[in-house]
């Protein structure tokens, strides 16, 4: 029996609730163990500024975990980026909900605890532990469901936070290890097929089962059409999951050390996210994303040859496979792709990553693509326009220039102090390194950071993907409909810098590129979109 198109709509936002889950559970315990939740609850209205000298807080990080909470409905907040203060105050939900983060305990420290142990394997000990969160789940953790609806709201909504923490990493885990295979999709198995220790898998099975995901019969297990729904989504929660290393270390960003997880020897490896795993969620993402590209590449490879670009260059380009669409689009369904012998493309590949720049040569080669794959530094175009003119011969600013992702990432520069910026909009939350940014200079680096490419991206324009934050009140009268909080919690205490889709725009035209308005697309289409797709160009 299929899924109705109702039924499929509640299973979205069950996944949007999870992601919420993982942001918030983590954030909302640490700061009930240091004794913040209660002083808000006995103040009523905070100023961040205060609060942070109270508990010797880093501002940055305080400021960003409640805004989570702001986005989650248990608090206001009122940003006044004239002043540069930002205001916290209690609602109705406040008391209820800050009662039940007590609940979290439990996934909390799992979370906490599974980060000594192999980060791929389902290993005993922490399994053990995961296995007592079950059996306190299907008794909803001793909850007596209020016969008040708003108090009955937002106990499910907890329960769901912490179904989407045990859930979340557990999906993640079975999908990059193989489970979502059509073998086990389109069949029914035993335990001891994909696991060696069949007892312990055996009981998340039976946990799925628990919520219809799996029917079981003679110790066998198929999919149901709900399970197969989330199966087919996992690669969804990839991207908030592999920021559990930055969730574990909360108490210690907030609260302690803000440079933990940077204050490392050169070439260690990044220690606030799972890069792999954060590729992996990233890929499955990509694909919508990667239709309305199509669009603007079909677009401008078809015009006359003299009015192409003679190239593209990906900055940022990962593992490769973006430039490799681009192409294979090209290739295909252009009027260059049917040309490409007599007028080849400079494809450039470039990265500051040098494993990511070893395993972009390696995908391209494997695909039969010649490119140049070279490092690059995206908050300074002036270098690779440099290399790109001394080493190839060619101009950056004859070839497209496309990325995705990146802008919000790129390191924190402050802007001039000399020079007099408008006072930000924006209702974002940045830090970087614990200290707490306004959002005036927040604006205005990125400002500066895109006219320092507008020289560059003048002829063809710049073709990007870019993620962004929504006002916390309306992340929180739209539950379930947004990742908002998620994003917001991820980026928010790893400095990176997401605007709103409007300010973003607004940002871009400032400093001399304006959105193609046939070509800018936001997802969902609607004030909450947490993704847009923009050529900019001059105009």
């Amino acid at each position: 029996m299929f899924l109705t198109k109702q039924e499929k709509s509640e299973l979205r936002s069950t996944i949007f609730r999870h992601l919420d889950g993982i942001a918030t559970a983590p954030t909302a315990y640490a700061l009930l163990e240091k004794g913040v939740l209660d002083a808000l609850l006995k103040q009523g209205e905070v100023d961040i500024s205060a609060l942070a000298a109270e508990f010797h807080a880093n501002e940055g990080y305080l400021n960003v975990a409640l805004r989570i909470l702001s986005s989650q409905g248990w608090l206001d907040a009122a940003v006044d980026n004239h002043k540069n203060e930002v205001r916290y105050r209690t609602n109705a939900n406040s008391a209820t909900a800050f009662e039940l983060c007590t609940l979290y305990k439990d996934v909390v420290e799992l979370l906490r605890f599974s980060g000594r142990f192999h980060k791929r394997k389902f290993e005993r000990a922490p399994f053990t532990v995961l296995e007592k969160i079950f059996r306190k789940y299907r008794e909803n953790y001793g909850i007596e469901f209020s016969g008040d609806t708003n108090t009955r709201r937002i106990q499910e909504q907890v329960l769901k936070h912490i179904e989407g923490i045990v859930i979340g990493p557990t999906i993640v885990s079975l999908g990059m290890g193989g489970m979502f295979h059509k073998y086990f999709m389109e069949a029914s198995f035993k335990p001891e097929e994909f696991h060696e220790d069949a007892d312990s898998f055996e009981k998340i099975l039976d946990f799925f089962a628990f919520l219809g995901w799996f029917e079981k019969k003679n110790q066998t297990y198929r999919f149901t059409d709900k399970g197969l729904f989330f199966a087919r989504r996992a690669s969804a929660y990839g991207v908030t999951v592999s920021y559990i290393p930055t969730f574990r270390n909360l108490d210690e960003l907030i609260f302690g050390n803000p440079e933990v997880l940077w204050d490392v020897p050169a070439g260690t490896p990044e220690q606030h996210v799972d890069r792999e795993m954060n590729v992996w969620g990233s890929g499955g993402a990509h694909a919508t994303y990667f239709k309305k590209i199509d669009e603007v590449i079909i677009d401008l490879f078809n015009k006359p040859l003299e009015e192409q670009p003679k190239g593209i260059v990906d900055m940022g380009c990962g593992n490769g496979a973006f430039l490799q669409h681009i192409f294979e689009v090209i290739d295909q369904r252009t009027l260059r792709g049917e040309m490409l012998d007599e007028h080849p493309l400079f494809l450039v590949g470039a990265d500051f990553n040098e494993t990511a720049l070893r395993v972009t040569r390696a995908n391209l080669t494997k695909a039969d693509i010649w490119a140049k794959v070279i490092w690059g530094d995206i908050g300074r175009p002036d270098l690779l326009a440099k290399d790109l003119r001394d080493d190839y011969g060619i101009e950056l600013n004859d070839l497209l220039n496309v990325r995705t992702f990146l802008d919000h990432n790129r390191m924190w520069e402050a802007p001039d102090a000399q020079v007099e910026h408008p006072v930000s909009t924006s209702s974002g939350a940045y830090a970087y390194r614990g200290k707490r940014l306004s959002n005036t200079d927040v604006e205005a680096s990125l400002r500066m950071h895109l006219e320092r490419w507008a020289p560059y991206v003048r002829r063809f324009g710049l073709l990007v993907i870019e993620l962004h934050t929504v006002p916390p009140a309306l992340t929180a009268a739209n539950l379930g409909r947004t990742a908002a909080t998620a994003y917001d919690a991820t980026h928010g205490f790893s400095d990176q810098y997401i605007f709103e889709v409007d300010i973003f725009n607004r940002i871009a035209g400032e400093a001399g590129l304006y959105p193609d308005a046939q070509h800018f697309h936001r997802f969902p289409d609607s004030a909450l979109a947490t993704v847009s797709i923009n050529l900019l160009k001059e105009r």
